[in-house]
């Protein structure tokens, strides 16, 4: 890796880390500066603002992330009761990456971002339509299998999974217990067989 284009991924690390922690609206260049070491001219060589900075930070490090254990787990064979599950298992209990006192990353910059920031919107809505995909996809390859009823609605699953997830990941900030993620998941799963 080249020197410009490591300093530009050690920037995009460091910040993330920075507004995982505390938010984007509280992070500063300043505190990403202190943090990453660089001048201020070496990050406005790689971004002409913040703003575009924290657009990077989801294109190129939690969309990435995402992928590995959002949607390609849902791409596995097998029955979408149990892949699903054990997704959202694994993302709640097990997933190094986030941490319950922080929440979800992509989550907080909805809350902060989406709002008034056509980018961020853009940015976000396209990670949480790759996923909201995959759950889809998953239950119409169930259904064709004979796995999941016919009448189920692959979109209005999708829809409750995800809104589930984001409303436990703000429980599990509040509370800072993993306990609250087991209470969900227990629920997830009666209603995950109801599917059948």
């Amino acid at each position: 890796m080249k020197k410009a284009a490591a300093t530009r991924l050690n920037i995009l690390q460091k910040a993330f880390g920075l507004i995982y922690e505390k938010g984007y609206q509280t992070t500063s260049v300043d505190d990403i500066l202190a943090t990453t070491g660089v001048t201020k001219g070496a990050f406005y060589y790689h971004f002409k603002n913040k703003d575009e900075m924290g657009v990077a930070i989801i294109n190129e490090l939690l969309k990435p992330s995402f992928a590995g254990s959002f949607i390609r787990p849902l791409q596995a064979n097998g029955d979408p009761v149990d892949i699903i599950y054990d997704m959202m298992y694994d993302i709640l209990m097990k997933n190094k990456f986030m941490k319950v006192e922080y929440g979800c990353p992509a989550a907080n910059l909805t809350l902060e971002m989406a709002p008034w920031h056509h980018d961020f919107t853009k940015a976000l809505n396209e990670l949480s339509d790759q996923w909201k995909k995959g759950i889809t996809d998953i239950i119409k390859k169930g259904k064709k299998a004979g796995l999941i009823r016919p009448d189920v609605k692959p979109e209005q699953v999708a829809v409750f999974v995800m809104s589930g997830y984001w409303g436990i990941r703000n429980i599990g900030k509040l509370s800072n217990n993993k306990a609250v993620y087991l209470v969900f998941l227990q629920q997830l799963k009666t209603y995950l067989e109801t599917l059948r």
